[in-house]
């Protein structure tokens, strides 16, 4: 089963549009990134929109684009509830950890899959441009990561988010984008970790 909740409301009945659509990166559903992936869904329903979580621990799929954009690959059922889903978003939301500078080998291997053109972005023959079809969409990034957030911005220069944000989202039509970095996760206290699920979930009751 995919890991894709169904919509839910906040307190008090309160109805809004705003649909949200929460992308849990790690491959361990145990994972630290999996309470603050709760916390912001908890959050962004508590002040009303609608949550759709999807776990990619929790689905199936083949992570590699075996035969590259030169042969179509059959998209599993959990991949095609889950473009139904990033395409039902007003706002996606990225939760994963920083592992070599970037993302882990799951998430990479899900857009890879499903960030497809003809459903992510359009190619023109001849041509340079690009025709992105996620317009509208905005999107927050939120990155847990064992080394201290000063040596990601200065050593690593943020390759990362660069590459996330840049590269796949803005190519794709996705903007604003916004950045949380939580760290260093490792040697931080209890204390510390509850104070970062509650300024997330803070996040997700502004939707930002």
């Amino acid at each position: 089963m995919i890991a894709i909740y169904p919509s839910y409301h906040g307190e008090g009945g309160i109805q809004l549009k705003d649909n949200v659509a929460v992308i849990i990166g790690h491959p361990n559903r145990k994972s630290y990134c999996n309470a603050l992936a709760s916390a912001y869904a908890k959050g962004a329903a508590a002040a009303g929109a609608n949550v759709r979580i999807i776990d990619l621990s929790a689905i199936s799929f083949e992570a590699n684009l075996k035969n590259g954009y030169q042969e179509r690959t059959i998209l599993e059922e959990d991949l095609i509830t889950a473009q139904e889903t990033l395409r039902w978003a007003d706002h996606l939301v990225f939760v994963y950890p920083n592992w070599w500078g970037t993302m882990p080998a799951i998430l990479k291997g899900f857009i890879d899959r499903v960030f497809l053109p003809g459903y992510a972005f359009n190619t023109k023959p001849n041509s340079y441009s690009i025709e992105k079809l996620l317009k509208g969409k905005t999107a927050r990034l939120i990155v847990t990561m064992d080394s201290p957030p000063w040596y990601y911005r200065l050593v690593i220069k943020r390759a990362g988010h660069h590459i996330m944000k840049r590269a796949v989202l803005q190519f794709c039509g996705v903007k604003p984008i916004w950045i949380t970095e939580i760290g260093m996760v490792k040697t931080s206290p209890l204390e510390l970790r509850e104070k970062w699920l509650q300024r997330i979930e803070a996040l997700g009751r502004k939707r930002a």
